[in-house]
């Protein structure tokens, strides 16, 4: 994405997150921002820049559009600085009306002199929202976000006034691994309903999985003497990605259904694992300089800093980090794809000398169980990293370089995958169907399909027999089927396997 691909995002990105606030419907949504997108489009063609063609758009859709206007009028106040006026073309007189005379061959543009005016005039880098209102709505946010993350910090150490200690014994920490989704996602859910304004119905509705989810995972009767079967293992692995979609829920504000809501998600997904990766690393460098100075004074803080300060600081980063990605999302749509093009070569390459060490040797893929994790986990490396090179790629850019690195992953990938079935399929034959080899048969013909879609869509995407926008509608179509999956190895496979 190039750099006025960039500045045209975060221009309609500035409306997308209006109208989410607003509660506006996903038709009304969509429609407005594509009327943006093809008035900047035009404007562009005709010679104004990225940011003066939005004025411009933004001002022709006002006209005739309330809640436009109202944007216009909180983000831009500048611009409109009359707001009993009910016609915006009555705002701001002197740079707009010059702009639209700039875009208009019949008027012959506009002499040099005039048009350097227009160029000096300072445009609204950053909208209205930056103002005494926003400030303080952006205040209340974090400091409600503080006060989650001081309650996440509490609900991890909860456990111990009932003898779960993480540290103490195989039972404690297996009691942490199966509710350590628990202690943060339901209160991010929580502010992301708060701040997108859901009825009490909604929020209901994002409740009731989280106490189900609950339930299936503290109530099943396993074997005492067995305390950490595979069943529950792999419930733990697959509640917090079920979870995490329920927060995507969330997220959306009600506009689940819409695929641009749900491409929202993955990008923000994608911007969160990178704001909290920088805040652990930070996190462990404080870390190591606070033993360091108390053991030069024969101070051992180890177990203070590591079972209590810890546990509650990784989990509230997660909400602090969803924090900073909501406030600071523009800054890092540069990074975005910047990270996708840099790793998705480099993961393409692994791949292909995997499959050819493979060919060379003659060795097949370990069916075991930590085998196949590692290699489920490899999988779904390479499907966030399309699913978050196809969150910061802009539809209506053409094919490029990056598109056939992308499409040779896609097929790497598929052709692993292929091998790892190859390999589950010849262990079940053998030695019969068990929860490790059922989980890594399912995910994989997922993995497998999802793949093989992408994989088709983009190719004929470079052939020009399909948009681009054909590919972001089936990856956000098939999330659901994750969840789906996920919630079946919760629900159904420790009593399908007898709780073993």
């Amino acid at each position: 994405m190039d750099g006025n691909g960039n500045k045209a995002e975060e221009l309609l990105g500035r409306w997308r997150d209006y109208a989410i606030r607003r509660g506006l419907a996903a038709a009304d949504f969509s429609a407005t921002e594509s009327g943006l997108q093809g008035q900047m489009d035009e404007l562009q063609a005709a010679g104004l820049s990225v940011e003066e063609s939005f004025l411009v758009a933004l001002k022709r859709m006002a006209v005739g559009d309330a809640v436009v206007r109202d944007f216009a009028r909180e983000c831009y106040r500048d611009w409109w600085p009359d707001p009993a006026a009910a016609d915006p073309a009555s705002a701001n007189a002197g740079v707009i009306p010059e702009l639209e005379r700039a875009a208009d061959p019949a008027a012959g543009g506009i002499p040099e002199l005039e048009r350097a005016a227009v160029d000096d005039t300072e445009m609204p880098a950053e909208p209205a929202s930056g103002g005494i209102g926003a400030a303080a709505s952006r205040r209340r946010e974090f400091l409600v976000i503080i006060a989650l993350a001081v309650v996440a910090g509490i609900l991890v150490q909860t456990p111990r006034l009932f003898g779960y200690n993480f540290f103490d014994s195989e039972a404690g920490a297996l009691f942490y691994f199966r509710n350590a989704p628990f202690f943060v996602l339901p209160l991010l859910a929580g502010y992301f309903a708060w701040q997108r304004r859901l009825s009490w119905r909604q929020c209901l509705a994002l409740a009731l999985p989280f106490i189900a989810a609950a339930l299936f995972a503290n109530l099943y009767p396993y074997d005492p003497e067995n305390p950490a079967p595979a069943t529950m293992l792999l419930s733990i692995l697959h509640l917090p990605l079920f979870l995490w979609l329920v927060v995507g829920l969330a997220y959306a504000g009600g506009r689940w259904r819409d695929s641009a809501a749900r491409m929202d998600f993955i990008r923000f997904s994608g911007e969160l694992f990178i704001y909290y990766a920088l805040i652990a690393m930070g996190g462990g460098a404080l870390t190591g300089l606070t033993f360091a100075l108390f053991y030069f004074i024969d101070l051992d803080v180890v177990q203070l800093v590591g079972e209590w300060i810890l546990p509650g600081c990784a989990l509230g980063s997660i909400l602090v980090a969803a924090w900073l990605v909501e406030a600071r999302r523009r800054a890092m749509e540069n990074l975005a794809p910047l990270l996708a093009r840099v790793f998705t070569p480099l993961v393409a390459l692994v791949l292909l000398a995997f499959l050819a060490a493979m060919l060379w040797t003659g060795r097949g893929v370990d069916a075991q169980r930590e085998a196949l994790i590692g290699f489920d986990l490899l999988l779904a490396l390479v499907l966030g990293l399309l699913l978050y090179g196809i969150s910061a790629r802009r539809a209506q850019d053409k094919p490029n370089l990056f598109d056939g690195l992308t499409v040779l992953l896609i097929v790497s990938a598929i052709v692993a995958d292929a091998v790892a079935l190859s390999a589950i399929a010849v262990r079940i034959t053998e030695f019969g169907f068990s929860a490790n080899k059922t989980a890594a048969l399912g995910e994989n013909l997922i993995l497998l399909v999802n793949l093989v879609g992408a994989a088709g869509l983009y190719i004929q995407f470079l052939r020009g027999r399909a948009k681009f926008a054909a590919l972001e509608r089936w990856q956000t179509a098939y999330l659901p089927v994750y969840a789906v999956w996920a919630a079946a190895v919760v629900i159904a496979f420790p009593p399908g396997f007898g709780f073993n």
